[in-house]
């Protein structure tokens, strides 16, 4: 006898005869002949107590389908058929349109998910047909039944769910010293240590793109100068050598000879091994900039994920005080600041600068200079961004200034905001470490879920109680999606799993990622504080100290909670002020279908990412310093700060420079700014000029905005999503009325 029915979404519920009888009687009433209550009745007692205990709704249809086919009545058989043939082709019409869409590549909210992929290419389309199809499979197949609800009823978002089936892992900062000592395997040609500055430049690419195709995140490495600095000295004897196979003579003395300076100098007066050292230095100091500038073409230009998309990358620089080191950051940004292929902005590598006292932020610092070229860059640019060392959460108890390998124990970032240092399970370090997953909380729905409530202290207990609920549901979640991706073995992850993740060189191809995937980071991130806010007390964080305070409360619970998940799991669980992209709208639209417009919450296309202070609100740069520098310490999984200011900054790396000293004077962790860019789309010409209509280069009139989407920039806002682009025309500049404080 039939006891419980398995549903198509994997759910289990009791059985219903009922059910059965409904089925048959709107067939039958179908036909000509109408309703036999007494055959309607025969074949669904028949089937009840003829069942398995526990059947799939499919096997039960075919029960009721072969009755009715050995019944007197093929009448109804046929309609029942063609009834379950509607049905069927009624539940792939969703998909069957979503495909139309992508095929016809229109522009809607999931051919531009992503607006750093191009889904409109061939490739492009193949990685949405297998998205769209690949997440219901994770619905149906590998949530647990409460995150299923968690997740349809618009509490939960798992980011990248569509590679959740691969138990691919989000993102790695790369140990490319190892990588250039020891070479490495792609696909089916092995590179050789690196010898040169050029066959370094090349294999930090080459790591990068292979590391992309692994994995379903960003790719990144978190010392870019110091990894790359001895090929400066290596390529500089290389230099010594030329001449000595020139001349015949032997200047090997100048292999060691101290340098001060890589600096491109005449040779006018210069005679012997002073003329010999020069002229070395002059010729290292092209190559590096032409590595440089190579290293950041092939970051635009290299494809990876089937070739729809250039790799999501990052490097992070600016602390390495050597000569060598020296010459590696300036030619870096000097070769950024030229641009690429027309002189336009790079979108990529995201580039991080590591701001550190006693190092690149003072006057009487080591490399001041270059961090004042640093500034300089970024007012064009928009890169780099910054890090700062110097954050009360951001430093290393083994740091020092006289060790050359300081790098290990200074945080790096991952392009948007993704930050991974703390770790229960081994070394305090970024390097070898990143992300596996994360997971994001719509704590805007479970305060519209309580706006009714009149008292306000009700209101917000009730709040707190479904945000507890939700947060356990969350850490459950990426628990279960950890014990799948465990799972994995090394050979699916070819690079990762043998040269990049820590502790992977010990795994063998067979054996499982298990023993050391939990040196990564599982992230619980939320969206939407500014309209929680509002939801709750009427005012956003950035208007009201009440509002502030409540804020500080909710992501200090959170940052608490997470904790305890840390023991209780035994897991690196961390905060995340989440990057939402297509998640900005997707959240709001279906709020506002369930609760309404609700003024200053579900009345715009998007949730404000994490915990900004709306794009809209007006308020000054220092201002908005004050609010959000408070929740960075609670948001350890990755924060970020941002300044829009206003007009052509090209000329101002001053007010650069005052916005670094505000992510300095208020213990931020990582900043970055925004400003006015026009792009030709023609021809890549680019000025600030706020009504430039017509490319004075080329004449055309199309004309786009480079802009920051989230942490990262994308080249045209024609990729962008409708919650992004409605979240664009809100932005307003922040007034800048700082002082700057760099002399205390």
């Amino acid at each position: 006898m039939i006891q419980t029915v398995v549903k198509r979404d994997g759910r289990i519920v009791g059985f219903n005869e009922e059910k059965i009888r409904a089925a048959i009687r709107k067939a039958m009433l179908s036909t000509e002949a109408g309703e036999d209550q007494e055959l309607l009745c025969r074949i669904a007692d028949h089937i009840t107590y003829n069942g398995k205990e526990q059947m799939g709704v499919e096997e039960i249809q075919d029960m009721v389908e072969l009755e009715l086919m050995g019944s007197e009545r093929k009448d109804v058989a046929k309609k029942y058929i063609a009834y379950r043939d509607q049905r069927s082709i009624a539940r792939r019409s969703k998909t069957h349109n979503m495909f139309l869409e992508i095929i016809e590549t229109k522009s809607n909210d999931i051919t531009r998910e992503n607006a750093n992929m191009n889904a409109d290419t061939p490739a492009g389309m193949m990685m949405k047909f297998a998205s769209e199809t690949t997440k219901p499979f994770v619905d149906d197949y590998l949530l647990s039944p409460e995150v299923r609800e968690a997740v349809k009823n618009n509490y939960l978002h798992i980011h990248d769910k569509d590679y959740y089936p691969t138990k691919s892992l989000t993102c790695v900062q790369h140990p490319m010293d190892k990588i250039l000592k020891n070479g490495l395997v792609a696909g089916h040609g092995a590179s050789r240590p690196a010898k040169r500055i050029e066959t370094a430049s090349i294999m930090g690419c080459i790591s990068m793109e292979t590391a992309q195709n692994e994995m379903h995140g960003g790719q990144a490495i978190p010392a870019f100068d110091f990894y790359l600095a001895p090929y400066v000295r290596k390529s500089y004897v290389e230099e010594i050598k030329k001449v000595e196979e020139l001349t015949g003579e032997d200047y090997s003395d100048l292999y060691d000879a101290e340098i001060d300076e890589y600096e491109k100098k005449s040779l006018e007066g210069l005679s012997g091994k002073s003329r010999v050292k020069q002229s070395a230095i002059n010729q290292t100091v092209g190559r590096v900039h032409q590595s440089m500038e190579a290293f950041i073409h092939n970051m635009n230009t290299i494809h990876s994920r089937g070739g729809n998309q250039v790799v999501f990358s990052s490097i992070n620089y600016g602390t390495d005080t050597s000569a060598e080191g020296r010459c590696i950051i300036r030619e870096l940004l000097l070769s950024t600041y030229d641009g690429v292929g027309n002189q336009e902005t790079a979108i990529f590598p995201i580039q991080i600068w590591k701001k550190k006292r006693g190092v690149n932020y003072l006057p009487t610092d080591k490399n001041y200079d270059l961090y004042k070229l640093a500034c300089k860059v970024t007012a064009r640019r928009f890169f780099p961004n910054f890090v700062n060392l110097d954050a009360s959460f951001n430093q290393h108890e083994k740091w020092r200034i006289d060790d050359p390998e300081r790098y290990k124990y200074e945080v790096a970032t991952m392009g948007c905001r993704t930050r991974v240092f703390e770790n229960r399970f081994g070394e305090k370090t970024s390097i070898g470490r990143g992300n596996l997953s994360f997971t994001t909380i719509n704590i805007v729905r479970l305060a519209l879920e309580c706006r009714d409530i009149e008292n306000q202290e009700n209101r917000i207990n009730k709040f707190f109680s479904g945000l507890d609920n939700i947060l356990e549901i969350a850490a459950k979640q990426l628990d279960e999606r950890f014990n799948f991706q465990k799972t994995a073995l090394a050979k699916q992850f070819p690079l990762l799993m043998s040269s990049l993740w820590v502790g992977s060189e010990n795994l063998k191809p067979t054996d499982t990622i298990e023993s050391v995937i939990n040196q990564g980071t599982l992230g619980i991130g939320f969206i939407g504080l500014a309209e929680c806010l509002i939801a709750l007390v009427g005012k956003h964080h950035g208007e009201s100290d009440e509002a502030q305070q409540l804020g500080l409360r909710i992501i200090t619970y959170m940052r608490d909670r997470v904790n305890d998940f840390c023991e209780r799991y035994h897991h690196n669980y961390s905060v995340l002020a989440t990057p939402a992209e297509g998640l900005a709208g997707r959240f709001t639209k279906r709020d506002r279908k369930d609760f309404g417009v609700v003024p200053g919450v579900t009345d715009k296309d998007y949730y404000t990412n994490s915990n900004h202070v709306p794009v809209y609100y007006k308020c000054s740069a220092k201002h908005k310093a004050e609010i959000e520098a408070p929740y960075h310490v609670l948001t350890r999984g990755g924060h970020i700060f941002y300044v829009e200011i206003d007009g052509d900054a090209t000329h101002n790396p001053e007010a650069i420079m005052n916005i670094v000293d505000l992510i300095d004077k208020y213990d931020m962790g990582y900043g970055s700014v925004n400003h006015n860019r026009n792009r030709c789309m023609d021809c890549g010409y680019e000025n600030a000029d706020p009504n430039m209509k017509t490319c004075p280069k080329c004449g055309s009139t199309n004309i786009d905005k480079l802009q920051r989407i989230t942490g990262y920039l994308v080249g045209t806002t024609d990729r962008w999503n409708s919650g992004k682009l409605a979240e664009l025309k809100d932005r307003v500049v922040h007034t800048l009325d700082t002082e700057s404080n760099t002399h205390e």
